[in-house]
């Protein structure tokens, strides 16, 4: 393994300490076990990802928190969306807490928050963080942050959704441009996209510069082998997938990265290479569902690929994490709270979104051409976290090397 680790924005951030061998050994089963009551310590670094902490419910008086979290006086949350800031108002407007809401990258923040737990000199609260790998695989084990859930609402979050906690899903969806295709979604088979009809009209933010695009692919390549292979031979009737990569998922990412894709460091400037008002050359793109504000806000013409089989995009987690070392415990267990009701998660679902608790209804808002997210989306399966982890550097190293 290298000494360091390519981050988002194509920044190198230190290498996990962790041995990564090890730590798939160790962690293969720990992201689906069910969380303790406990409210001990994080593991240590190189031994299971601690499960979350969940109070004893006869202990639990939401007064009593919101109390203690007022005399704390204020808390800061990290996220890598801009409605953060929203959520934060909200909290503020409804506890009297002040509340700093503050988007930033995912890569940036786990730096930051590493280096100010090592400080003792912590700033960041909490998080709501995107990339799930290193959730598991360094801010967990190296007692960066840990997962606490409020007894009072832990029968509405399935286990799953637990370790660590999963607060909302966000959708990264194939769009096409509607004015320039007016029959429908040009391509109807995530293989189509690699064909050299294809070549030079797929957009995307560069995988090297997005995290949860190389956990997609490395989530494919752990969970969904038979079903790329299937779509393969539904595009190419009678051939067999030859190939010598250890799976179909691997296969399917070389050959796109070979297929000269258009590569962006955002998600606007991919919307805007397909759906902008001006634009004429017929592309195809993946962005998340969030970008489907610019088709009223910026006049864009952009509707899902609806007819993409197998998906026509893939479900992304935002889990909660408190930081371990936090001047505000209290503040951060009621933020937690806060995001795990309608009241709180509303703010970040304005363009749509699957809560983590089953007693808060999915978002109104759909994207067009997007009709049922959990069957028509990829949803990644939180016990292959640790894998994805040790997998991350390998799969960046693939997309890098078939990309030059």
């Amino acid at each position: 393994m290298s000494s360091s680790t390519r981050g988002i924005g194509g920044t190198q951030r230190p290498a996990p300490r962790i041995a990564l061998a090890a730590l798939v050994a160790v962690l293969a089963g720990a992201a689906a076990c069910a969380p303790s009551s406990r409210t001990g310590d994080a593991a240590a670094p190189g031994s299971a990802a601690p499960s979350a902490v969940i109070d004893d419910p006869a202990d639990f008086d939401l007064d009593a928190l919101v109390a203690a979290a007022k005399k704390e006086g204020s808390i800061t949350v990290y996220d890598s969306s801009g409605d953060i800031t929203k959520v934060a108002k909200a909290f503020t407007a409804k506890y009297g807490i002040k509340a700093t809401g503050v988007k930033n990258k995912v890569g940036d923040t786990l730096e930051k928050m590493t280096r100010e737990a090592q400080a003792d000199n912590v700033t960041i609260d909490m998080t709501l963080y995107e990339d799930g790998p290193s959730l598991v695989g360094e801010l967990l084990p190296q007692k960066v942050v840990h997962t606490w859930i409020p007894a009072d609402l832990a029968d509405g979050i399935p286990e799953a959704n637990r370790s660590p906690l999963l607060v909302l899903q966000k959708a990264n969806v194939w769009v096409y441009n509607p004015k320039l295709f007016p029959k429908g979604c040009p391509v109807d088979n995530i293989w189509d996209l690699v064909g050299p009809e294809w070549k030079g009209k797929v957009a995307l933010q560069d995988p090297l510069g997005k995290p949860n695009i190389i956990e997609w692919f490395n989530q494919l390549s752990n969970g969904a082998d038979q079903a790329l292979r299937d779509a393969h031979q539904a595009a190419h009737p009678g051939q067999e997938l030859k190939t010598t990569q250890k799976t179909a998922a691997e296969e399917w990412v070389v050959q796109l990265a070979k297929n000269s894709p258009v590569l962006t460091s955002a998600d606007d400037d991919v919307a805007a290479a397909v759906a902008s008002p001006n634009q004429k050359q017929p592309r195809i793109g993946l962005v998340s569902n969030a970008k489907f504000r610019d088709v009223e806000e910026k006049n864009y013409s952009m509707r899902v690929c609806d007819t993409l089989k197998p998906w026509s995009g893939y479900l992304y987690p935002k889990y909660s994490a408190i930081a371990n070392k936090t001047e505000h415990p209290n503040a951060a267990k009621l933020f937690t709270h806060f995001v795990l009701t309608e009241e709180g998660i509303r703010h970040e679902m304005g363009a749509g979104g699957i809560p983590g608790s089953t007693a808060v209804k999915q978002g109104a808002f759909s994207p067009p051409g997007l009709t049922d997210w959990k069957k028509e989306l990829f949803t990644f399966d939180p016990k292959y976290l640790a894998k994805d982890f040790a997998d991350t550097e390998a799969m960046q190293d693939l997309w890098r090397i078939s990309h030059s």
